[in-house]
């Protein structure tokens, strides 16, 4: 059959699809930055990327008309526009206009539980999207979940944050909101095996997992796998606002994210229990199972996905990568360098590694200091480190960079600053004909911009000079 999936290159998205590709099935994934997807997908058979924006009905005509089923995983949990939700049920209503007119006989949308009487705003959100996908045209299914854990999803990190950055803590009194967490595993199992399946059109069920925690239970139960004792502490004056200074200031999510999370945390997320995981034979695993899994994955390098390359974890790009691979030449500083190169492949690997766990190979104190600066000043700091050790894809978070291009056989990795910033930064590597060039790149805004670079110059100039020695040894 031929599929469409949007939020393709979303966290549930690309574990979602190998899923259906390995049915036979040929999947259209539609994606705002056709650029960046290719790097995902370049090496799957059956796979049509077409460039789509569900905020632009016009666009969608590049979808072709001819598909079968669809799933409805576009999900902001934006931090940049107050009116997210408007944009959330634009974007539901232009895609049910587009499937209207299509083949389409069944659409899978995942959902979170919104079953309490008083919801935030990012949950009511979700409940309106359903609303406006519902159609007398086609089926619609939606899977309401709570709390998703697996490696790399957001809940999983900044739990992981919390609990091994702090042996106690004084927390806000939403850690004693109950949920139920969901395994990643058991929610691609309900979406996957949803295909087409005639009992489930037109329903909506709750899937969550067998357990009922409270998030200061799922923080001890996570310090236990790992082997920590924890020490936690609950107050109840902690208003919003401090609640999400603590989240920001302690884990890798941005302040408005935080802010967002924070206001959902004190909604309580318990399903409605039905007949689902029998009708699809699904039996969800324990809280505690997810997070070894999860482990298991991490352990292995093979984390598919992760919440923090969406641009929701962005300082500053907002839709698309490929829009800044031009790096501009006039009215920028710039510090550039080159080596004759030693060994090819050792210094290929080293490039491919930067960042994250391996640092940046020169004053990784200053490096600290930066990230600390940054954060200090609402950033992402060096929070975010890495998906991977040593892979390296267009969109993917590298600290507090954004990759921008990445291409190891051809030796050229792209990458744009994400710091806060009087101004905008690029940094490349580049290997041509045995030499390495690496050029740090800076166009200011305004005089501040230029008293800035004119400031750090002196610490750029052994900086990039001690990292580029470093590659190259």
């Amino acid at each position: 059959m031929k599929i469409l999936v949007t939020g393709a290159t979303g966290y549930i998205g690309k574990r979602l699809i190998p899923l259906l590709l390995n049915d036979g099935h040929t999947v259209v994934c539609a994606v705002r930055d056709k650029e960046r997807a290719q790097n995902y997908f370049k090496e799957r058979a059956n796979v049509i990327l077409v460039s789509a924006d569900f905020l632009n009905a016009e666009s969608l005509e590049n979808i072709p008309k001819d598909i079968d089923f669809a799933y409805y995983l576009i999900h902001s949990m934006s931090n940049s526009a107050k009116e997210f939700h408007i944009l959330e049920e634009k974007c539901a209503f232009n895609f049910k206009r587009f499937a209207e007119k299509t083949n389409v006989k069944q659409v899978i949308y995942l959902s979170g539980i919104t079953n309490d009487t008083k919801l935030s705003k990012h949950l009511l959100s979700r409940k309106n999207v359903e609303k406006a996908l519902a159609s007398k045209i086609y089926a619609l299914t939606t899977f309401k979940a709570g709390i998703i854990v697996g490696s790399g999803s957001s809940s999983f990190e900044i739990i992981r944050d919390i609990v091994e950055k702090l042996p106690a803590m004084i927390a806000p009194k939403w850690l004693n909101t109950k949920t139920q967490p969901l395994g990643i595993r058991d929610v691609l199992s309900f979406l996957h095996r949803a295909l087409n399946k005639k009992e489930l059109f037109n329903t909506s069920y709750d899937v969550f997992g067998p357990e009922v925690l409270t998030y200061k239970e799922m923080l001890l139960e996570f310090a236990a796998v790992r082997k920590l004792k924890r020490r936690i502490i609950i107050v109840p004056v902690m208003t919003p606002k401090l609640s999400s200074y603590w989240l920001y200031f302690v884990t890798s999510t941005s302040y408005k994210l935080a802010t967002s999370l924070v206001n959902s945390m004190g909604v309580e997320v318990i399903g409605n229990k039905s007949d689902i995981n029998k009708i699809l034979d699904v039996q969800p695993m324990t809280y505690r199972q997810a997070v070894e899994f999860a482990f298991v994955k991490i352990k292995q390098n093979s984390i598919i996905s992760s919440w923090k390359d969406s641009y929701i974890s962005s300082g500053k790009l907002k839709n698309y990568v490929h829009e800044f691979i031009n790096v501009p030449k006039h009215g920028c500083f710039k510090d550039f360098k080159k080596r004759k190169i030693k060994n090819k492949e050792q210094l290929l690997d080293n490039i491919w590694a930067i960042g994250g766990e391996t640092g940046w190979y020169y004053a990784t104190f200053l490096w600290k200091l930066r990230g600390i600066i940054d954060q200090l000043f609402g950033g992402t700091g060096l929070r975010r480190g890495r998906r991977h050790p040593t892979e390296l894809f267009a969109g993917d978070a590298l600290d507090f960079w954004r990759v921008i291009y990445a291409d190891k056989k051809n030796g050229k990795l792209l990458l744009y600053a994400e710091m806060i910033l009087p101004g905008e930064a690029w940094l490349e590597f580049k290997v041509e004909k045995g030499v390495l060039y690496q050029t740090a790149t800076f166009r200011p805004h305004g005089l501040g911009g230029r008293l800035y670079w004119y400031a750090v110059m002196p610490f750029h100039w052994f900086i990039f000079n001690g990292m580029i020695n470093n590659l190259n040894k």
